[in-house]
Formats: C-alpha cells, structure tokens, sequence
C-alpha cells in the first residue's frame, strides 16, 4: 500500500511539473493574438554585407542567427542584436533572410519577409512603398578618402566641388551626393564592399559613408581617411537614421516592434552598436 501511495505522489507531482512546464512554455511562445497570421516566425530582410550592422559568418555562435537561404551561414551585426528583441518580444522565432538591398522592399511587400532591419532610413521615397518603425539607430553622413588625397583636408561637402563621388544604388549615401555643386556623381553601385572597393582601387576620389562604420572600413583599409563636417557644413539627411521597414497592411506588427524598440535605453544601444563594432570582420 505504501508503494502504491508513493508511485501515485510521484505521478501527481510529475503531472503537475508537465503541466508548469507546457503552461510557461505557452506563455512564452504564444505570439500576440493579432500577429498569429505570422504563423510563429518573423522572417527579417538584410543584405548580411553592411558590418558593423549586418554580416555573414561561417560558424555558429552565441549570439548570430542561421541565413535561412545560405546553408551553413550566419547573419551576426547591429541589426541582427535588434531583430532578435524584437522577435523575442513578439514571441516569435526569428527567421534570417539574405537578399540584395534592392530587393528588400519588392520581397517585404510580396510577402517572402515580414520586416526589413538592415540599417534602412525613412525617406519620403520609401514611404511611398512601406512603413517605417521609428529610428532605433542615429546616423551621420561623412565622406572618406585615400591618404594623400587632394581633398584630405576638406572642411565642408563643398570641398568636394570637381571630386568624383560613389555612392550606394538606392540608398541617401548616393542621393546626397548632388549637394555638392560641381560634383562628378558617378553612377552608383549595388553595395557598400563594392564602394570601398573602388575607392581603394582609386576608381573614385571620395564615397559617402555612416561615420558610425567608418572605424570598420579603415580597420581593413589603413589608408582610408574619413573626412566629417560641422554642423551646417554636411549633408543634409532625409531622416534621423536606421528604421525597421514594414508593410503598411501591418499596422499591429509596425506598432509592437515600436514597443519592443522602446524597451531598449540609449545606454543599452549604445554597447549593442559598440559590440557589434568590435566584432566586425575587417
């Protein structure tokens, strides 16, 4: 009799103990009622080739995510840090997808990703195609150089008046460009590592770069200089800085990610951008 009443206390307390474990489990999986159409991923957009913000890695580690469409890669850098809250805070799993930075818009709106987190800005142009979180990154516009270029000592983007100028396809690090009076504006390419590229290669004078990633192209780059201006005496941006691009048909997945964006302190951003950083490959 006295084993039959332990076997049945350990029964009822194994019950119990699955049942705590089923409920926590539910409570911290279970996405929000109106994002159950999300079917328990968010699927993020990123070119994985913009460090410090987002790059490709071969070995897993504890903090990069899987590329769902690049077998046996990782996608590691600022944006992924902040891809991550934000699933965890919707309570999803988050699903990393590699793609060409202009095809992040026409992938968001035809479904095959639901977010864009690749250090993209709010401009009045994107605005006509998605919607835009608020900012969780600040930018600065700079241009850098070759050592010993004649334009090493530029205080003012005017400076650059007769300097041929590269920027990013579709993107304000080109646009921007045509501040300059007298610029030679050449025509843009597909993506950052192909403008350092070029400009090591001496196939441009100068090209626009986030003065927050400079540190990253000069590490691989010693001879690169970066040239930063004034107040009044830079480029005059089209917004604030990086944004989370969602559809507009997703009103409640726009305003979560602004909940799970502001949970995060600026001391908090801060070590993230410094972190990630760091890590960057050279």
């Amino acid at each position: 009799m006295n084993n039959l009443r332990r076997l049945a206390a350990v029964l009822l307390s194994l019950m119990m103990l699955l049942s705590l474990c089923a409920t926590a489990s539910a409570e911290s999986a279970a996405p929000y009622e109106e994002l159950k159409y999300l079917n328990g991923q968010l699927r993020v957009g990123m070119e994985c080739a913009y460090a410090p913000n987002n790059w490709q890695e071969s070995e897993a580690s504890d903090t990069n995510v899987p590329i769902e469409n690049v077998p046996g890669a990782y996608a590691e850098g600022y944006d992924v840090q902040w891809a991550k809250i934000i699933a965890d805070y919707l309570g999803l799993e988050l699903v990393i997808v590699k793609m060409d930075w202009d095809g992040l818009i026409p992938a968001l709106n035809e479904g095959q990703i639901d977010a864009i987190i690749a250090g993209m800005m709010d401009t009045a142009a994107r605005r006509e195609a998605i919607n835009f979180t608020t900012p969780y990154h600040a930018t600065e516009y700079g241009m850098m150089v070759n050592a010993g270029s004649p334009f090493e000592g530029a205080k003012t983007i005017q400076d650059f008046s007769g300097a041929s100028v590269l920027g990013q396809k579709d993107t304000a690090l080109d646009t921007v460009i045509d501040q300059i009076n007298g610029v030679e504006h050449l025509n843009p390419v597909s993506s950052i590592p192909d403008m350092v590229a070029r400009l090591q290669q001496g196939a441009c004078d100068a090209i626009v770069v986030n003065v927050e990633n400079a540190p990253a192209y000069m590490t691989s780059n010693p001879d690169f200089r970066l040239i930063t201006f004034a107040e009044g005496d830079g480029f005059e941006l089209p917004a604030k800085g990086s944004c989370v691009g969602i559809r507009y048909d997703d009103e409640d997945l726009c305003r979560l990610a602004n909940e799970a964006l502001a949970t995060v302190e600026q001391a908090q951003r801060d070590e993230m951008w410094n972190t990630a950083a760091e890590k960057a490959p050279a």
